[in-house]
This record gives C-alpha cells, structure tokens and sequence, in this order.
C-alpha cells in the first residue's frame, strides 16, 4: 500500500488573533482532506480486492473469446521458424479457464491457487524466506515455489506468445491442444463420491469438442499435440472403476502426441519431457550464472537422500536407502525427511540437500520417476539411479543413454537387488569413483541443466539456449513432418465422434506405488477401429498400437 498523503498543514495564524479574523478556518480544509485520503483508501482496497478476487487464469491467460489473437508479443519470427509453425486451439473455457477459476476446489488438502500464478510457476522465490539460505542471492529472481503438476499451464502460457505461434491454422504445420486434463482428472482423484464418469467427462466433451475442427478432422490427430501434467497412469484407467480416466485409451488419441512428464514406454505416442522444477530463468545469462554457482559449491557430502520410507508398502525400498545413509555417517551423508509436507510446502529444503551433496539417490518415487530426479541435476548434483526406467528410458529427447554399469558418463546405476541383499553399498560404490571422474560427471549434469528446465521469458533463454519447451516443440515438428509422407490425406470427410468404452481384456493394476517394481508395466490392450458404411471419426485414425494378445497379460520383464 502506498503511503497515507500528509495531512494538510494548519493554516498560519497568529498567537492571540481574534475568533472573527479574516483567516479561513481549518476544519473546512481538513475535511476535504479526510473525505480525499478516504476515497484514495478505499479506491486502493477496490483495486486489491479486483486482484486478489478475480480468476486466477485471467492472470496469465487472455480473455475467453480473444485468445486467438497474437497475445502478448504476436511477432512471428519467421527465421526461427523454419521448421514450422504451432496453432493453440482457443478452447472452450471449461477446458482451462474453468479450471484456474475454480483452484480452490482442484485439491481436497490444500488451495491450488498460490501454485497457478505466474503462469503456473507459482509464487516468486524472492517473496519466499525460506528460499533465501538456499539460493544465496545467486539467481533469485530465476526462482520460484512450483509444483509439479504444472506442466499443462506451463507449456500453454508460454505457447501462447511463443514466436512461432500462429492464428491461422492453414499456416500451422504443429496444432497445440490446452486441455488441462491433469488439472481436471487429479480435482477427481480423492474425492469420496467421485466416480469414473466424473473422470472421464471432461476427456469425452473435449474429444468430442476436437473431432469437429478441421484441421483434426483432415489429419486424424497426427499433427497434433497435448501435454499430461501428471504421471501416464492417471491417464490410463484399468477396468471400469480403476484408478484415473481413460482419456488416453480413447479412440481419438490414438495418434495424438502427448508430452507428459512420465511416458508410458510402450506407448510411442507419449514422450518424456521434464518435471516442471523451481529454477525458472529468464535468460541464457541467468542460466550460466546458476551453472557456475553450482560447479563452484564446495560440497560437504558425498551423497543425500529426499524421501521418506513408506511402511504401508512390503520390502519398501526408500527404507533401503534412508539405512545406507544412516550407516555412511552424518560426514558422508545427509538426508531430508519427506513425511508430513517438508518437501511440498515448498523446494528450498530438498534444495539445500542437493546443493550441498555431490551424488544424490533416486529411487523410484509413485511412478518410475521423481521430480527429485529434476531437482537434482538441477542443482548440480549426480543423480544415482535404481531402475532404469527412472531415467534411461524415459527422457531420451533430454538425456543420453544410459550405462549397462555404473560407469556412466552423467548418472551412477546401481543395482537394487544387489544392494537389498548387502552384495554392494552405496557408499562403497560411489567413493570407488575417482575424484577426475566425479567431476566430468558433475560437470555433464550442468551441461545439461537448459534442456531440463522451463523459461519464463516468453521468447525462452535466447543467444541460441534451448530450454525443456524448445526441445519439446522440436521434437514434435520433426515427429511431424516424418509422418507428414506416411499419412495420405483423407479424401472423404470423418463421421461424427462417437464416445465409447475401449475393450480392456487386462484386470491388472497399475505399478504399485514403490516396491521392486516387479510389474515395471502393465499391458494396454485396444480395440481396433471397425469399418463401417458412414466412416466414423477413428476410421482414419491410423493404429498405433494393435490388439494385445492373451500372452501379453503377464508380469513384464525388469528392464
């Protein structure tokens, strides 16, 4: 609030001057005073409370009906461009905007609504003390308290100033889809009358809603794109009132790109893209300070451990891990217990952990990765990995391969079961690494600190800097334009979209929460598109993934 104005001043008058003097009286001018600072106050209250009281969305979105306007910078670079532009669907608001509105209804524990400003990268570091100790001053600004499931926000945020945007979709060669699916799916997750009609809904109306748009009805979702703020298994119900929405499995996102920040492996029409960390900078120079601050740490551990042991889960494998810490000794090793909301509430303990260890561990976390695993490198910190899906499998647009033994060129790979039986020790294996070696490994992960976070300028980190989006955006246009020659163009126009239940012969559940991660993934079975007389919109959808047979219903090999 601005300062209160002075109060006027008294007017001058002599000691002793007479009541009926000429000079003017002061109460007329103080009142005028007061009624202005009144006005003034309540003025400034009415402008906090249009802020604080309006839409969350309208703080990073246009709005409704005028998003298909080059909105904010609109300048289309077309030398940057070259290998084609992206066209954002202008949703109807239900998809998105609803969404923001109602942040205070989208999580039963806790408001979501601090975790959706500044375009999804929630509240700024610098407002935050508890970030101060664990960035030092060093990129601050850059810094800010994110969730991890915000990644659909993120990416349509930024596309929607993004230089190669356009608003005329026979230009586009890419088509973006703002469906906050993840957003929708996890308001339905714990509630206790919610059901899996109430978790697919929004899925059907939208697909429904996309089955009627030229440029979808011409291509059947092949130039088209969608990000998942959630892990893939939310997204890929397993029998009737299983966990999640079948959005997925549905017919009419059979060839649709889906960036999510954990891919189903199997499926090749998701991809693996980062978990939105903190570390938020606004340029390439912002991004070379951070990586110097973090290789020139003096780091007082050999390696750390964010988590917290799970005991509702038999041979919880967190355990494992938070007992080889204890054993290594405070000198070598330090943990941050995760129970409780430590490591939600915000990022600046795990952090500090990382900051201040030179290996980190990454078990599996509710999936085959963590969003620790982000945070990690990001820090500058090795990351020490038990499953190869974390990783390896997973990011392969972001990380390169990994080692068939520790002797990898940015990650440690550690065997699990050897070390659940004692054959190996995690202090044993990383003080066998040689101090050179150590350090080109340290130095590969700061290299590749970039590709792995999200900038929050809106033309992304510049001076020829890609940041995760940049690297995302590539790799859907050149997936494009190799299927670009594979598909002919439809010749007859689709049918309308019909909505219905896909075959699932499997009962399976889903990977369990942590564990072994003995069912490192389960089958996904669909059906295949019949023919008949009026062609229906998944006729010309081309099948990615065919019927499953019976033999496939099993325990998958680790990989």
């Amino acid at each position: 609030m601005p300062e209160s104005p002075a109060s006027p001043a008294n007017p001058s008058s002599q000691p002793g001057s007479p009541i009926d003097a000429t000079t003017p009286s002061p109460v007329p001018a103080l009142l005028r005073g007061s009624v202005l600072l009144l006005v003034f106050l309540l003025l400034q209250l009415v402008l906090l409370w249009s802020f604080l009281g309006s839409p969350a969305s309208t703080r990073f979105l246009p709005e409704p009906g005028r998003r298909n306007t080059a909105w904010p910078n609109g300048a289309v670079d077309a030398g940057a461009c070259e290998a084609g532009l992206v066209y954002v669907y202008d949703l109807p608001v239900e998809f998105n905007h609803d969404l923001v509105d109602d942040c205070e209804m989208l999580w039963p524990w806790y408001s979501f609504c601090p975790y959706l400003t500044n375009g999804g990268f929630g509240e700024a570091a610098a407002t935050l003390p508890v970030f101060f100790n664990a960035t030092r001053n060093v990129s601050l600004a850059s810094w800010y308290n994110t969730d991890q499931f915000q990644l659909e926000v993120i990416v349509h945020r930024r596309l929607l100033s993004h230089r190669c945007r356009t608003t005329d979709p026979s230009l586009a060669a890419a088509f973006y889809v703002p469906f906050y699916v993840g957003l929708d799916v996890g308001s339905h997750l714990w509630g206790e009358n919610s059901t899996a009609a109430d978790r697919d809904r929004a899925g059907t109306r939208l697909l429904r809603w996309l089955a009627n748009q030229t440029a979808f009805r011409r291509s059947g979702g092949w130039d088209h794109f969608i990000t998942l703020g959630r892990i893939t298994w939310d997204f890929r119900r397993y029998g009737l009132d299983g966990w999640g929405t079948n959005f997925v499995a549905l017919p009419a996102m059979a060839n649709v790109t889906r960036l999510a920040i954990e891919a189903d492996t199997l499926d090749p029409m998701d991809v693996g893209v980062p978990y939105p960390t903190g570390f938020h900078p606004r340029a390439a120079a912002d991004v070379r300070a951070w990586q110097r601050h973090v290789l020139s740490r003096r780091r007082s551990r050999l390696f750390g451990f964010a988590g917290a042991p799970r005991s509702g889960f038999r041979d919880d494998f967190r355990g494992v891990l938070l007992e080889e810490c204890e054993d290594a000794g405070d000198d070598l090793c330090r943990a941050v217990d995760c129970r409780g909301t430590r490591c939600t509430d915000n990022g600046a303990a795990v952090l500090e952990l990382f900051l201040d260890s030179r290996f980190c561990l990454q078990p599996r976390g509710d999936s085959f990765t963590r969003r620790s695993l982000f945070d990690c490198m990001v820090a500058g910190a090795v990351p020490v990995l038990f499953w190869r899906r974390s990783a390896y499998d997973q990011y392969r647009w972001y990380l390169p391969p990994g080692p068939r033994d520790e002797n990898g060129e940015w990650s440690v790979f550690i065997d699990r079961q050897a070390l659940r039986v004692g054959n190996v020790s995690v202090r044993d294996v990383l003080e066998g690494i040689s101090e050179r070696r150590a350090r080109r490994m340290q130095e590969r992960v700061v290299e590749m600190i970039p590709r792995l976070v999200y900038a929050s300028a809106p033309d992304g980190l510049g001076a020829g800097m890609e940041d995760a989006l940049d690297v995302a955006l590539a790799g859907v246009l050149e997936r494009i334009r190799r299927r670009r020659g594979s598909i002919p163009r439809e010749e007859h126009p689709a049918g309308p979209f019909v909505a219905r239940r896909v075959g699932v012969k499997s009962t399976a559940e889903p990977p369990a929460s942590d564990g072994d991660g003995r069912n490192e993934s389960a089958p996904i079975t669909r059906t295949a598109a019949g023919k008949t007389q009026g062609p229906p919109a998944s006729s010309y959808i081309k099948t990615v993934l065919s019927e499953a047979s019976a033999s496939r219903n099993r325990t998958l090999q680790k990989s």
